[in-house]
């Protein structure tokens, strides 16, 4: 973003990949004559932290400026650390030079000269989306959704190539009129950050990496889409979502405190959801969220793209067209809900799986009168209308059945009218065809070895489950269970 401070023109950029740090460069008339690597004439200095300096540059063979890391490890580094984090930063800046997405910061050049090494970068002018967020507040859903779009290019992009960013959030996101570039593929370490450690490091930032990662997993394309997830959550909140007092206390966010939209944010707010699911098994695919946002629900006002860099009103026709039972629900409520129809429609884009059978209704009135396992996953009996499924068993010995996911679409609330058995049923089928689906049912060959039943809470259950009645499991819950697609018994566990 270009601006005036007196008379001297001034460019606001980011510090790509060592701190988050914005700097104002005041370009003066005269220009420094050193050389890097005999073509790089150094202009200015944009900013420096633990890791090392940012150069604004001029590229005397091809004629255009670049920014120029200069690697500089922080003192105490032991040498053979030294040797092993420049040689990955190399391999990494090469891989990530192959890179072709106009959404990605290309690396034009690595190079290494009197013992030091220089990352060659296209140089970006643009305030990040940490810095727009603060200046002008969160994004409209359209804003987000084109955000959303050119993140996840880059992602795919850079997953197709074999690599993983590990660090993705909105101070890596850079905007401007319309444009967004996501820096530092592969390259910010984070060894000069007190809450990480250097030696067997997780690289990257707590409050935006995925659970599995915290837990010791290796960095996948699924973290990388849950910190996404995590970024479109600030984009369109204004807050950040994990983000504690202490690193423990953000450790703890991020394992086991799943954060809230305030309210309903359209198409990316099932996107929000989807990529905030804890396992990266059933957390949705870069596939699943291309099709959430180049689809729009049928009979919603038409989404128009919005440059990112601009502020748009929010619109007056948001809440129209909801069936009378969804006025009034928790903006929370309604997002959860909205994303199981969401998917259902665009994202199961091949159809239902082939073992998924008639949706069923449990409770009082329903096909299965009494359905309570005593936190059991596992039990014995028919899936079927008629059955009472009241024995629960250890996963771990022959079971006819098996309760492989299941979710609340509200939070239990006498607020909270019957949505109707058909709406349940279609968010039940979405939800469960999407854990199916998922490398979580590990059972080879499992459209054809097993079956899959969806049970929703009959109306009088979700009554009941309101009134705190114990007659069922959970009375506003609905339920993925499986069962041998030939009758017998199941010896283990299907899931992972």
């Amino acid at each position: 973003m270009n601006g005036e401070v007196g008379s001297s023109r001034f460019v606001v950029a980011r510090e790509q990949g060592w701190r988050d740090v914005t700097v104002v460069e005041q370009v003066g008339p005269g220009t420094q004559t050193r050389l890097i690597g005999g073509r790089y004439q150094v202009l200015q200095e944009l900013g420096r932290g633990g890791m090392g300096v940012v150069w604004r540059a001029w590229d005397q063979v091809i004629g255009r400026e670049v920014a120029i890391k200069e690697l500089h490890l922080p003192d105490g580094v032991p040498p053979a650390e030294r040797e092993v984090y420049e040689a990955r930063v190399l391999r990494e800046a090469r891989t990530a030079g192959r890179l072709n997405d106009p959404a990605v910061v290309t690396v034009h050049d690595v190079l290494a000269e009197s013992g030091t090494t220089y990352i060659v970068m296209e140089l970006v002018q643009a305030v990040t989306l940490q810095q727009h967020v603060a200046q002008h507040g969160p994004l409209s859903p359209e804003q987000a959704a084109e955000l959303a779009r050119q993140v996840l290019s880059a992602l795919e992009s850079a997953h197709a190539a074999g690599i993983v960013h590990r660090d993705v959030k909105p101070s890596n996101i850079m905007v401007a009129d319309g444009r967004v570039k996501l820096t530092d593929f592969g390259i910010a370490q984070a060894l000069d950050d007190p809450r990480l450690t250097s030696s067997g490091a997780i690289v990257g930032s707590p409050s935006f990496m995925a659970p599995e990662r915290l837990q010791g997993s290796d960095a996948t394309p699924a973290s990388d889409l849950w910190s996404l997830g995590a970024t479109l959550f600030f984009a369109v909140e204004g807050w950040m979502p994990f983000e504690r007092p202490t690193t423990a206390a953000t450790l703890n966010a991020v394992l086991g405190e799943p954060p809230q939209l305030s309210r309903p944010h359209g198409v990316v707010g099932s996107v929000i959801t989807g990529l905030l699911i804890s396992d990266p098994r059933a957390r949705f695919t870069a596939r699943q969220v291309r099709a959430l946002l180049d689809s729009a629900p049928v009979g919603a006002a038409p989404e128009r793209t919005t440059p990112v860099g601009t502020r748009v009103a929010s619109s007056p026709q948001a809440g129209r067209g909801l069936r009378p039972w969804l006025v009034g629900l928790s903006a929370t409520a309604l997002v959860l809900f909205v994303v199981g129809l969401l998917v259902g429609r665009f994202v199961l884009a091949d159809g239902a799986p082939a073992a998924l059978g008639p949706t069923l209704a449990f409770g009082s009135g329903g096909d299965i009168e009494q359905f309570a396992l005593d936190g059991d996953r596992c039990g014995h009996g028919a899936v079927a209308a008629g059955a009472r499924l009241t024995e629960g068993v250890s996963c771990s010995k022959p079971h006819d059945f098996e309760v492989v996911a299941k979710t609340s679409p509200f939070r239990a609330s006498d607020e909270v009218t019957y949505p109707g058995r058909d709406a349940l049923a279609r968010y039940a089928e979405s939800y469960c065809s999407l854990h199916f689906d998922s490398d979580e049912v590990i059972v080879p060959g499992k459209h054809a070895a097993l079956r899959l039943v969806t049970l929703v809470p009959s109306e009088r259950a979700w009554a009941e489950g309101a009134e705190g009645s114990p007659d069922a499991e959970d009375p506003q819950t609905v339920y993925c269970v499986v069962h041998s697609a030939n009758g017998d018994e199941l010896q283990t566990s299907v899931t992972g």
